[in-house]
């Protein structure tokens, strides 16, 4: 059973790791799925031809979200293909950037990674409220970063994924009367090109070591939580920050 049928969904960074799989699943579970990218105009197409293999309906749309005129853009763009009304939004848009000691970062360098990481989730639901009606679900992609402080020179991105986790129970709060849910996924260490970039191989064979399950997480498994948390089966689940990390929270 398609669980999803006949939704509309916005997925922010949707062209590759958890963006990309919550983008197929949701369009599995019979969602129309907006796939939003920025740079990566030939991943988010092989995205596009995922959603399709898998039988479901989807658009791309270039944006960046930590614009406002492009995430008004965004939102246009979506009703303009499937409606005036948007179901779910999935707030994915992120990213460590790089790794900087405190010592080392400047003001481009903070508001680079905050508006990333934090003005993006604003910006995109703010703009989301027009077409989105009772029943709504908006999902916030956190971070473990944002319970334990990230590893070393994230500072700034935990930060914002803290701010992304606070938001999230705030609007849960000025959102809930109108019967719009607002939750946060908190994924650990996820088999990602996220890691492969910014995560040293030893850290992540600590991990494997450690963690009581023994593994990384999979960016298929976010996603079936995402669906979860979009869907008719979590109506009285709000203001959560949920952990996916395999039992490994440092706090």
């Amino acid at each position: 059973m398609n669980t999803l049928t006949g939704k509309v969904a916005v997925v922010t960074g949707g062209s590759r790791d958890i963006g990309r799989a919550v983008s197929v699943k949701l369009a599995q579970e019979g969602a129309k799925v907006c796939i939003n990218y920025c740079h990566n105009e030939a991943k988010a197409r092989e995205t596009l031809q995922m959603v399709k293999d898998a039988g479901g309906e989807a658009i791309l749309v270039k944006a960046d979200v930590t614009k406002a005129e492009d995430v008004r853009f965004l939102m246009e763009e979506t009703a303009k293909a499937f409606g005036p009304r948007i179901d779910i939004l999935v707030n994915n848009a992120g990213g460590i950037v790089g790794r900087k000691k405190i010592e080392e970062q400047d003001e481009n360098w903070y508001n680079t990674v905050l508006d990333l990481n934090f003005k993006s989730c604003w910006l995109c639901t703010r703009d989301v409220l027009p077409y989105m009606k009772e029943g709504g679900s908006i999902i916030n992609i956190s971070s473990q970063a944002a319970r334990d402080g990230g590893g070393p020179g994230s500072s700034i991105y935990a930060c914002g994924k803290a701010a992304m986790l606070c938001h999230t129970r705030a609007m849960a709060k000025e959102l809930g009367p109108q019967g719009i849910r607002v939750n946060a996924i908190c994924p650990g260490m996820i088999n990602t090109y996220f890691h492969d970039t910014f995560t040293a191989p030893e850290g992540r064979e600590a991990l494997h070591r450690s963690a009581p399950l023994r593994r990384e997480g999979e960016a298929c498994e976010v996603a079936g939580l995402v669906a979860f948390l979009a869907g008719s089966e979590s109506p009285y689940v709000t203001g959560t920050g949920i952990d996916i990390n395999g039992g490994c929270l440092f706090s």
